[in-house]
């Protein structure tokens, strides 16, 4: 007897399934100490292959932000290429990160020849410095014609150098911007590094009317925690959608989901602990500093989160981990899934950004210490960051616009698409004493107390955490929990950093002129703070973002709700928005511009992929099966005709249901194809994004929902696609 496609299916993952490692013996019970960086140009390294002095010039430089000059990039240079030879390196990189939202990087070999031909190794400060991959390739939102290809990659220092090891040999990583012949910035990094100085000089600007004139420069830091999905291999293969798209453009709702909340934190499969502890030797290896791993909601997610770094370090680092989850889980047999909703009728992936700031002298300065209601210093830059996002609220939801996300947010395991701060019961009750002039009575000790006298007393924290806000503030810094999984982080914390920075050079220049005025500080600082208090009040929710009365009351509030990612990206170049970006020196407005057409654009081309991957799946796949299946079923009544009336008219009915249930299905698939067609003959970019959201998607959700209903109807063993209930359940 042959076998089914489904036991063809289950007999590959039963393959599949052994427990095995894929790293090296050696790193196998190690301890983290012992290797965690050795591929990584760290300060270890830099004592050990840099002269002294190179060292200590090329650290100062790092520290103060300047540039370095081409005396010393060639000493560097040096000292870089002969611990890369140590290190097997065959090849080096520039590996910088375009509009595409990946990484890119283009590998030249350390071959060269001397004056008498002679092949040697060669790398010159020149080629650490600068590179020039070709820019007409890249997105570049019609900054660069097609045919002005010339691009310069710059070497960023103020993220380490690293290796990454291939199979035949290693590749030296230099992180770099990406920038146009013109100097016009084609990436994702040169902006949140100019957003980093830009927070940087006014922050430190606040310190020093604090008395903190030791401050020299203030970092932000990112810990972002990553979820993600793994299903096997063999049915990532056996899904054009997944492959192509990264989403299930189909999939019926299995009896069982997430509704059983046993997976998260639950114990960890032994074949996936296994690729776990592969991801975090490969992580650890690159200096990426994973802290935790665990079973997330739904059934086949998980996720893996880092202590907390400077933020450009911070989204290397994630860009990189993201890689290191591809190539390991690939390894395994595993396929990863970062889209934000693989799998409709479960808890999509987010990527919780969670965004602090800290002094050069070790200070972060969103802790409140043990008075909160007593520090003026933590209250003003609490005030700032609230009321930047009151004011931005609109493009701090742009940055993480994407059509991935839009399945995602609003639905009930994310934030909704309206932009909120949530502090706390205690800190929001400091706040509303302050704009009422009340005294504030506060008991830094408050317990609970368990009742077990087997178990120590816990103190409380200051702040319950509220996993429905979108900008919550969990005790030492604000968890924006809106970021999409496959999302870089770079986009929303150059954001971030900029309104942030913006609202922080308001803050001085009042400070300042107040104590020009003659007033006393506390008094001078207070006169700033209290109003933007009363301003940011709307922004201010301690309540359930899911609930539908939040929404209505937020319209009350007049805070923006953008649904859709059309919607949202029309924000970024409203005209306070430019303003903001522009005076703090991140983007300019043809940059910013040029971003927009890159976001829209991508947009129509996501979605327009999504749409035909859905008709060949209906057209090539579906469609072939249930008119197959439609054969069996009135085959199936006529046999019976004869014999026994009553289950003939049943068998009759069933077969006419499921008739009909089919010529439902070439109906959508034909109004899909005729909807497409319309969509690719716009020529404006932005009615094109509008008409795919508003058109498109339905359809596309129209024929997803009678694929669906026929895949509940129609024979196991002649559906031909894995169904939910076999990759979220079997691996």
């Amino acid at each position: 007897m042959s076998l089914s496609v489904r036991d063809h299916l289950l007999t590959d993952i039963i393959g599949n399934r052994q427990v095995r490692s894929t790293v090296k013996d050696e790193y196998k019970g190690m301890p983290i100490p012992e290797y965690f960086g050795c591929n990584v140009f760290n300060d270890e390294a830099m004592r050990t292959y840099l002269p002294y002095k190179t060292y200590s010039r090329l650290k100062a430089i790092i520290a103060s932000g300047e540039p370095i000059d081409d005396a010393l990039a060639e000493e560097v240079a040096h000292g870089v290429k002969e611990w890369a030879l140590s290190k097997g390196a065959t090849h080096y990189t520039h590996w910088f990160q375009p509009m595409t939202g990946a990484t890119a990087e283009k590998h030249d070999s350390f071959l060269d020849f001397d004056a008498d031909g002679m092949p040697i190794n060669r790398f010159s400060g020149k080629a650490l410095k600068q590179g020039e991959p070709d820019a007409s390739s890249f997105p570049s939102g019609g900054l660069r014609a097609t045919f002005e290809a010339r691009g310069y990659t710059a070497w960023d220092p103020s993220s380490p150098i690293f290796i990454m090891e291939g199979v035949n040999g290693n590749t030296l990583c230099i992180p770099t911007v990406f920038l146009s012949y013109t100097g016009v910035i084609l990436d994702k990094k040169a902006p949140l590094l100019r957003s980093m100085e830009a927070l940087s000089r006014e922050a430190t600007r606040l310190l020093h009317l604090f008395g903190k004139k030791n401050v020299k420069r203030v970092t932000t830091t990112v810990g972002a925690e990553q979820e993600y999905f793994l299903i096997d291999k063999a049915y990532f293969l056996r899904r054009q959608d997944l492959m192509l798209t990264g989403r299930t453009l189909f999939g019926a709702k299995p009896p069982r989901g997430q509704q059983m909340e046993d997976h998260y934190f639950a114990s960890i499969r032994e074949r996936v602990l296994a690729f776990m502890q592969d991801v975090e030797i490969e992580a650890f290896k690159l200096g990426i500093p994973a802290k935790t791993r665990h079973n997330e909601v739904s059934p086949a997610q998980f996720e893996i989160a880092p202590i907390f770094e400077t933020t450009n370090i911070a989204t290397d680092h994630n860009l990189l981990l993201m890689e290191i989850l591809r190539k390991v889980a690939n390894r395994h047999n595993f396929a990863l899934l970062l889209h934000e909703k693989p799998f409709k009728g479960v808890n999509g992936s987010g990527k919780h950004n969670n965004w602090s700031m800290a002094t050069d002298t070790g200070e972060n300065l969103l802790d409140p210490g043990h008075t909160p209601h007593e520090n003026l210093q933590f209250l003003t830059v609490l005030t700032t960051v609230i009321t930047a996002v009151y004011r931005y609220a609109d493009l701090l939801r742009t940055s993480v616009a994407t059509p991935g996300n839009d399945h995602r947010l609003g639905a009930n395991e994310a934030p909704p698409a309206i932009i909120s701060v949530f502090l706390g019961q205690q800190l929001s009750q400091i706040l509303e004493d302050i704009e009422a002039n009340k005294k504030t009575n506060y008991t830094d000790k408050q317990i609970i107390d368990l009742g077990i006298s087997t178990l120590p007393k816990i103190s409380k924290d200051n702040t319950d955490r509220n996993r429905t806000s979108p900008f919550a503030f969990t005790g030492n810094k604000f968890e924006f929990r809106a970021v999409g999984s496959s999302q870089s982080i770079a986009g929303p914390n150059f954001v971030l950093n900029t309104i942030v920075a913006k609202v922080l050079k308001e803050v001085c220049d009042k400070i300042e002129a107040n104590l020009k005025k003659g007033m006393e500080f506390n008094q001078a600082v207070m006169e700033v703070i209290l109003p933007m208090i009363k301003e940011s009040k709307p922004v201010r929710f301690e309540g359930n973002n899911y609930s539908p009365e939040w929404e209505k009351e937020a319209a009350k509030r007049g805070l923006p709700n953008r649904k859709t990612t059309p919607e949202s990206l029309r924000d970024f170049i409203a005209e306070k928005n430019i303003a903001v970006l522009k005076e703090m020196g991140v983007l300019s407005e043809v940059e910013i511009q040029a971003r927009y057409h890159i976001l829209v654009e991508n947009y129509s081309k996501t979605l327009n992929i999504e749409a035909e991957t859905a008709l060949a799946m209906a057209r090539t796949q579906i469609l072939p099966t249930v008119l197959r299946y439609q054969t069996i079923l009135a085959n199936a009544a006529a046999s019976i005709k004869e014999v026994n009336g009553k289950a003939y008219d049943l068998q009759l009915s069933a077969t006419k249901e499921y008739a009909l249930l089919v010529a439902d299905l070439q109906n959508k698939i034909v109004e899909l194809e005729e909807i497409v067609k319309k969509a690719e003959e716009i020529g404006d970019e932005v009615e094109k994004a509008d008409f795919y959201c508003q058109k498109v998607l339905p359809a596309m959700n129209a024929l997803r929902d009678v694929v669906d209903t026929l895949e509940d109807k129609t024979a196991d063993d002649l559906w031909p696609l894995p169904k939910y209930r076999e990759m979220l359940f079997v691996y």
